[in-house]
């Protein structure tokens, strides 16, 4: 049984929908949920889970990014994870971190990359003229949001989209999205999914 952590930073919906899909005859277990905010959400989601949790307040280390991750570290070493996953964590780690669990650590991102790394992707989108948005699994590199793609599920652009609309739809396939990829990575298969809404 592989044995997943899952670091978050605010309610954990995609945390949720991956704790959720490690039951039965699932090759992974979540081990352990940590988030860089003790007020988050996702953590007393994730206690109602039975799930261990950990919260490490970045605010108290103010810019030395090497602290924090050298706090972080520790709950997450101490459940020795096969994987670790990303699941709107808003932190961005530092290399030495990503490279201590290279080829083992993943991450969600509410765009089609190589499009709109970073933030405020579905107002990019928009502005853009895009007609289809989206997410994106990957494999977490040293280069934010730049790793090898392991699944994008795919949305229409509406007329009359707002961002918050059509993050609510994204999101939804988020929640489909990232179980699926994560079942096929611990299964050793790193081959892409690729969904839609209406697949």
């Amino acid at each position: 049984m592989k044995r997943v952590a899952i670091l978050i930073s605010g309610g954990g919906s995609n945390m949720v929908a991956l704790a959720r899909s490690m039951t039965g005859a699932h090759p992974g277990r979540a081990v352990l949920v940590a988030s860089n905010d003790p007020k988050a959400g996702g953590l007393a989601k994730a206690a109602e889970m039975g799930i261990a949790t950990a919260a490490v307040d970045h605010r108290a280390f103010g810019k030395d990014r090497a602290a924090f991750e050298a706090a972080l570290l520790e709950p997450i070493l101490a459940v020795e994870p096969d994987v670790v996953c990303l699941a709107g964590f808003m932190r961005v780690l530092t290399p030495g971190f990503v490279e201590r669990f290279a080829g083992r650590m993943l991450n969600i991102h509410p765009s089609l990359l190589p499009k709109y790394p970073g933030l405020h992707t579905h107002q990019r989108a928009l502005d853009a003229g895009e007609a289809q948005a989206g997410c994106t699994v990957h494999e977490v590199t040293p280069v934010l949001d730049d790793g090898p793609v392991l699944g994008q599920a795919r949305v229409p652009v509406l007329a009359g989209d707002t961002a918050d609309s059509l993050a609510a739809r994204v999101l939804v396939q988020e929640h489909r999205l990232y179980p699926a990829v994560l079942r096929r990575f611990l299964e050793g298969d790193r081959t892409p999914v690729f969904l839609s809404e209406t697949a």
